[in-house]
């Protein structure tokens, strides 16, 4: 199918559109070769891996975090993702899922930010840019896919993920916007 490469440190995806004689670069460290897919049933695998790692990852913040409301809405990411994953697995089992008519409004905040390597003592609104930038790449893994996919239930599946994945950016921007906008 394709390749897709990975950032060791902020996680963010890329997918491969030409091969070059150049190296993929993140965060100042050379990307990883995630996995040239060769089958749905591998992109699947990935993706169940993928939604648990965003779900260890909220999880993990969600202990850091001074903010209540925000270490709150962590914990509550962290079972939205856990659900991805339970429906990624009952799509290998054969079932499918629509995305929703109504489009996910893009603030696009996380486009003007500088990116921030995930650390330790990250900062409260570092956390919220790393973790609009997860959903961002999240979004764009799930579109990628819907647009190999060779099947309409399965590009319709990865499409409704896609737009749940925008729904955490747009949570995410939203409580930029008031949290830190406001403040400065």
């Amino acid at each position: 199918m394709t390749d897709f490469y990975k950032c060791s440190i902020c996680g963010k995806i890329v997918k491969v559109i030409a091969a070059g004689k150049g190296q993929l670069v993140c965060c100042g460290e050379p990307m990883t070769v995630l996995s040239t897919f060769k089958s749905v049933q591998e992109v699947l695998d990935f993706a169940i891996e993928k939604e648990e790692e965003a779900r260890q990852f909220y999880l993990e913040w969600s202990n850091k975090l001074e903010n209540k409301a925000l270490r709150e809405q962590f914990v509550e990411f962290a079972g939205e993702e856990n659900q991805h994953k339970e429906k990624l697995q009952r799509v290998k089992s054969g079932s499918t899922f629509k995305p929703s008519a109504k489009q996910v409004t893009d603030l696009k905040i996380v486009d003007y930010l500088v990116d921030i390597v995930p650390t330790p003592d990250m900062d409260y609104q570092e956390a919220l840019i790393v973790a609009m930038r997860r959903e961002k790449a999240s979004f764009k893994f799930y579109n990628d896919l819907a647009a190999m996919a060779e099947d309409e239930p399965m590009r319709e599946t990865f499409l409704a993920l896609a737009q749940e994945e925008a729904k955490h950016k747009l949570r995410l921007e939203t409580w930029y916007e008031k949290e830190i906008y406001t403040e400065n």
